[in-house]
């Protein structure tokens, strides 16, 4: 038997995993196979060390596979991991925001004048002024008897869109209740779910100020559902991979070897899925202040962890008079977000080229 310890299939490789050669990007890969085993890697012979292989792949496309072949006394065995090469990749980061409703409830029952008259929008409208940062707010259909999207007015369309450059509407669920909703949901229910999100954010703010999903509501979608997320322009999805007494958190169910990967690495991608998975790094509303740059710092010194700052928080902790309001929550975001502008992180959308930067030749 002979097996690919290192890279893990699907594993997302930048600068940070490798040394930069003429037109490409030379990585080691590292194996087990049995002792006596003549082992070549690419076509190349492997180093030896006892059961242990090792060898220099480049990668030069986008997606390379790499093919360890094992040849004994038994025969011979192969084992490939496939890989990708995130060739114009850059330090960024995106910052998500969960569970949207009360602001465009309020929006529309006070009837403002402008958009950022709600301190909310506001509030996210200095830090884009201060840091550039864009924002993903994920918003849902209804939030229960007194407000759905389609008491929403389109008066504000030509706002959004002036705004669109950094400010996005994106699908999170149907409503918050009840949890985990797509857990066991059809791919009907969840597109159709989508589609009503979609189609109200097209009539009120136009094409330019809405985006598909990256985080779906709990993180929990059956595997046919996360297929069909795909005609929908779905290309990343942000989860917290966090092992738990039953598993993973937020995993999307993948299986358990992927989700512990991703607990300790920026990104994966599933190639039958044609989805790239992002790994959350820190939810402002769970960290305490003193907290934020602690969480963020040792992920900079990580190269697994390093290139993509993925940051979350959730809308109803800046309400006060929801019952765990967090009075400063904004300080929270002001504090992440100066963290990784003072450390050369540039502000991005995921779905926008590959995880927010240029997208590979494929």
């Amino acid at each position: 038997m002979v097996r690919i310890t290192e890279p893990f299939h699907g594993a997302v490789l930048n600068r940070r995993h490798g040394e930069a050669v003429d037109g490409g990007l030379s990585i080691r890969v590292r194996g087990e196979a049995p002792l006596r085993d003549q082992v070549a890697v690419n076509g190349e012979p492997a180093r030896r060390m006892g059961t242990a292989f090792e060898a220099d792949v480049v990668l030069r496309t986008a997606h390379t596979d790499i093919v360890a072949v094992a040849t004994g006394s038994t025969g011979t065995a192969e084992h490939t991991v496939r890989v990708v090469w995130d060739r114009y990749s850059k330090p960024r980061y995106r910052f998500s925001l969960d569970d949207n409703s009360f602001f465009l409830r309020d929006i529309a029952q006070k009837g403002y004048d402008s958009l950022f008259d709600c301190f909310y929008l506001a509030g996210l409208r200095d830090l884009n002024r201060k840091y550039g940062t864009k924002f993903s707010c994920n918003i849902y259909y209804t939030t229960g008897d007194d407000f759905s999207l389609p008491d929403f007015p389109d008066r504000y369309r030509s706002e959004w869109q002036d705004n669109a450059d950094w400010l996005r509407l994106v699908f999170h669920a149907y409503a918050n209740e009840p949890d985990r909703p797509y857990e066991h949901a059809s791919a009907a229910k969840l597109l159709a779910d989508l589609d009503k999100v979609a189609e109200q954010i097209h009539r009120f703010a136009g094409e330019e100020a809405y985006a598909p999903p990256s985080v779906i509501h709990w993180g929990i979608v059956q595997p046919d559902a996360l297929k069909a997320l795909t005609t929908r322009g779905v290309k990343a999805l942000s989860g917290y991979f966090h092992p738990c007494p039953t598993g993973y958190a937020v995993h999307y169910w993948l299986d358990d070897d992927r989700s512990e990967y991703m607990s300790r690495h920026d990104a994966l991608m599933d190639f039958d899925l044609g989805i790239v998975f992002s790994r959350v790094d820190i939810v402002c509303n769970t960290e305490p202040l003193d907290r934020i740059v602690p969480t963020l710092a040792p992920l900079a010194d990580d190269p697994n962890t390093a290139e993509i700052m993925d940051i979350f928080t959730h809308e109803q902790y800046f309400w006060p008079f929801y019952r765990a309001y967090i009075p400063e929550h904004f300080e929270r975001l002001d504090t992440a977000l100066r963290w990784v502008t003072d450390h050369g992180y540039e502000p991005v959308f995921l779905h926008e080229g590959f995880l927010g930067g240029k997208e590979p030749d494929s």
